[in-house]
Formats: structure tokens, sequence, C-alpha cells
């Protein structure tokens, strides 16, 4: 594909010109092949026949919507109807598509031709059965005529991974009306249509644009949960016809299955739609995210929300007061990574400076039995060994100290888990943040998460309070990971049929978890916060579990 020209009249030009269509059959095409052979590949043809086959044949709406994504949208061309959003469109293929008399019995589908690019099909084909029915989709308003109905039909369908996520369906539309002496009755305001024979159009069935006093369809509103505002409020409707002197419907969201204008918010996952407060803490089943939708997102890997956003903001703190720790190092012993008079394996800070910034550490939270009174430690500036500089407790715990009373510093429970004992530590803890707890957090939604995260923390932090050695400062988010990854083992197994690719995911986990206890045994890192994932399979988990 040559590269597009500056094409100056009267000179000749070595370079063709750029064909927006040819680039574009050429990308898709590149895409496509390159798709077959590195994935991931689905097949459009089967996906698109399957969402044809619940429509006409099963005429089944939940199943119809099974085939789409959260926030699909549908549109048939020049009539306007379908729907925006996964409960309009519901509400369209449930009231005016699927349901009993709107499809006529002996209607076929009929393709014509088929092209298949990487993430689309159009297809071409005839719409063809007996106009026995009021077909609300493709001839709202009009009456069942009894006579043969063909409409040529141009469907451009795009896919976004293995669900149809927008649907055009176009097809011939005629300005002016054509009116013959065959009949001049009018149905439902709509002037008759002009009836072809096969050999003189492809369309057998045209209809005016001329439209006066319109009329519900009789079946709409039969035990239908959704009543329209636009029959309780006729007078909103005022576009006044200058030939008939009627009403007409001329916008989209005044079409019988609207309720509002149509806002671009209705477009929106429904998570995104939802009050700050509703977002965090939406719950599938309470009427706001439909169970069975759920449940296909979930086959798809598709979480409740999109975006990890508390797990990229604590990432970025923890991140902020890493630096933290090292500046405070750099100040007292010249550099930031603790050499002198013991080398930290994480690369990181000395032991007397991750207590001044906040470690879990026993002394300084409580009077520990068997601790000798005035308790001496070395300074966060000494890099003798062994020390020769003697600073008392109170001293090197900070924060203020005690106050001459006892040791009370309770929120040791809550810093370790923004603290990182070196390096190698902050990278691999925020490498399972930011994977592992990341997708917890899409899958159960920021607020649920939040909770999880600092229940997990704080509990690992009062495990190891109570077991770990106690002359030991402990830092680190395992116990908050690994308590969000204990939600993910519940999860894998209580809904394993619904997972997208479990297996995988399993071995990911085994692998995930078997580091995370390897990690544990080195210096400075408390592994009761791993271990805690015993405890949180049966308690946090069952509360907090994904649906």
């Amino acid at each position: 594909m040559k590269a597009p020209a500056l094409v100056i009249a009267g000179e000749t030009s070595s370079v063709g010109p750029y064909i927006r269509s040819a680039v574009g059959l050429s990308y898709t095409r590149t895409l496509e092949l390159l798709r077959r052979h590195l994935g991931p590949h689905f097949d459009l043809e089967g996906l698109w026949e399957k969402h044809t086959y619940f429509e006409f044949v099963e005429r089944d709406a939940m199943k119809t919507m099974s085939t789409m994504v959260s926030a699909p949208y549908v549109n048939h061309v020049p009539t306007m109807t379908g729907g925006v959003g996964f409960e309009d469109l519901a509400r369209f293929y449930k009231y005016h598509f699927t349901r009993e008399n709107v499809t006529p019995p002996d209607t076929e589908l009929i393709t014509v031709s088929r092209t298949v690019g990487a993430d689309r099909v159009i297809d071409e084909m005839i719409f063809k059965c007996t106009h026995t029915t009021e077909i609300d989709y493709f001839l709202p308003g009009i009456k069942a005529t009894g006579k043969p109905l063909e409409l040529a039909l141009v469907g451009v369908v795009a896919f976004r991974g293995d669900k149809l996520t927008f649907e055009y369906v176009l097809f011939q539309h005629i300005d002016r009306p054509i009116l013959t002496s065959v009949s001049t009755d009018t149905y439902t305001g709509i002037k008759l249509l002009h009836w072809f024979s096969r050999g003189e159009s492809t369309t057998n069935l045209l209809h005016s644009s001329e439209q006066s006093g319109y009329e519900p369809p009789e079946h709409a509103h039969e035990n239908n949960d959704y009543e329209s505002n636009l029959y309780d409020k006729p007078d909103e409707l005022d576009y006044s016809d200058k030939h008939t002197g009627g009403t007409e419907v001329r916008n989209y969201q005044d079409l019988e299955y609207g309720d509002d204008p149509f806002d671009e918010s209705r477009a929106r996952p429904l998570a995104e739609k939802a009050t700050p407060l509703s977002r965090l803490f939406a719950n599938v089943g309470n009427g706001k995210i439909p169970v069975q939708q759920r449940i296909e997102e979930k086959k798809r890997g598709i979480g409740r929300q999109k975006y990890p956003f508390v797990a990229w903001t604590l990432a970025v703190v923890m991140l902020g007061v890493f630096i933290y720790e090292l500046v405070l190092n750099s100040r007292a012993q010249g550099t930031p990574i603790s050499m002198k008079p013991v080398v930290n394996p994480m690369l990181g800070p000395s032991q007397s400076a991750l207590i001044n910034a906040g470690a879990r550490f026993p002394p300084c939270m409580k009077e520990v039995q068997g601790l000798p009174q005035p308790a001496n430690f070395p300074c966060l500036n000494d890099t003798a060994n062994p020390p020769d500089q003697i600073c008392s407790l109170e001293d090197i715990c900070g924060f203020g100290g005690f106050h001459g009373e006892e040791p009370d510093q309770w929120f040791r429970f809550i810093t370790p888990i923004f603290l990182h004992a070196g390096i190698i530590h902050i990278l691999l803890n925020m490498l399972a943040q930011l994977t592992a707890s990341a997708e917890v957090e899409r899958e159960m939604g920021s607020g649920g998460f939040l909770l999880l995260y600092f229940a997990a923390g704080i509990f690992g932090n009062v495990l190891g309070g109570n077991f770990a050695l106690v002359a030991s400062p402990s830092v680190g988010a395992s116990g908050a990971i690994f308590g969000t990854v204990a939600v993910a083992w519940i999860d894998l197994f209580a809904h394993w049929k619904y997972q997208y690719r479990p297996v995988r995911k399993l071995v990911f986990m085994i692998i995930e978890l078997a580091i995370g206890i390897a990690i544990g045994y080195i210096p400075y890192v408390d592994n009761f916060g791993v271990h805690s994932l015993i405890f949180y399979f049966v308690c946090v988990s069952l509360k907090f579990k994904i649906p």
C-alpha cells in the first residue's frame, strides 16, 4: 500500500493516492491473519448465526442479550428502532421483537452475501415472510396486510471479543409516497404501500415517510411492565405534520420503548452510571446488574468495573512511602540502602530506619515481657558492628514517643501495610497487587475491595504481632495482598464453570502462592501475612466472595 500524497492540479505524481477503503480492508485482513496465529481468534460467523438463531428461531430475549456486550446498541435504519444500552435493548427484544405476534411465523432470513473482517460481519440478506402480523422493528405502525413481503437488508455487525457490540440493519427507504390505484387506505397513520411484483423490486413493501396520527401497536401494552411516557403525555409530541395536521414520531427517544430523551450516559455500563456510593458497593442481583449478564461477563473475564482505581492508588502511595524510607536511611547513614552494620538482602533501609518509619514492632506497641527496661537499640545513624551508638526505645520508635507512659503505638497494625523492606520487596509486592489484587478489584468493585484489603492487612499484622518474633520488625502489604488472593481462590472453586480459562488461572495462582510463601522467609518480611490466607478461606472470603 503506497503512502498518501499531495496531488497538485497540472502536475503528475509518482505516488498513488491514499484510498481509505483499501487501507481499511488491508488493515482488517492483516489483523485477522495475526489473530488466527497469535489469538484470541473467534468464529464471528458462528457467533452472528447464534445471535440470529436466538432472535428468529428460539425467539428468546435473554438468550439474544447473552450474545451481546454489557452496553450494546442496535439500530434498524431508517425506522430507527432498536435500543441503546443493556436495559433498553433487552426491553426492545422482549416486547417488540421476540414477543409472539410480532415476527410472522413463516419468516425466512436468506443470506445473499457475507463479508467477514477482523471484528465485524457485513451481511446482505433478504427478509422474507407473509405480512400476517405488525412487524414493530421493520414496519412499525403498519397493520398486517396478509400479503407476501420481502425486504432487502444490509446488516453491519461489530464484535468485541466473542460478544456483539453493535448492529446496524439498513434497508430501502422512500422519501415520497408511492401510491397506486390498488388501495388508498391508511394503516395507523402511514399511507398504504405500493405493492411491487418480485420482478420489479427486491423490496415488495415500501412505505411513505408521511405519517399522521401515529398509534401504538395493538399488542404493545399487553402484560407490559414498562409503560412509556409517550402515551401518558401526548401533548409533549407537538410535531405537527404540515400535510395532515397530525402528530409525528420522528425522534429515536420518542419511540414506543423509549423512556427518556436519549443521553450519552445511557450507553455506558451500569457501574459507570451509578452514584459513587452505589458504584463502590454495587451488588449483583439487586436490580442494577442482571445476574445472567454478570455470568456471561464472568465467562469472558470481564469484571464489574473496568479499572482497579484502589489498587493503582495504593501502589502510588506505597511507592511514595518507600521513597521516604530511602531518604530517611540516606540522611541517617549516608546511603539509601543499608550496607553497614548489616546488609539488607532486600536492598532497602536498615532495621532501625524501618522501625522509625512505622514497621510492626511489638516493643513499640505494648510492654513486652522479658524485654529489659529501659531497652536500648542501635541508633539510626550507627554503622558499627557491634553498635557503638545506642538510643532509647522511645527514640527509635519515633512518632513523638510514649510521653512517659507504656508503649501504645497501636497504629503499627496499619502502617506496615504501606512500608516495604527494600527494592526487591516492593517490586514483587506491586507485581502481585497490580495483577492478582487488581483483578479481584475489577471483579468485586472498589468498595468491597478496599474493605477486604485493609481487613486482610490488619488481620495479618495482628496475627504476626501475637506469634512472630517480638524483636524483629516486619513490614509489607503481603497480608493485604494475599487476603485478596484468598477471595480469588474461593471464587475460582465456587464458580469454576463460570471462570474464564480456570485451569490456567489455577496454575498461575499456585505459582503466585508458592513465591509469596518463599519470600516470607526473608528478613523483615512477615510470613504470617501469607499464612493468614488459610484463615481467610473460611472467614473473610465467604463474606466478600465475588458473585
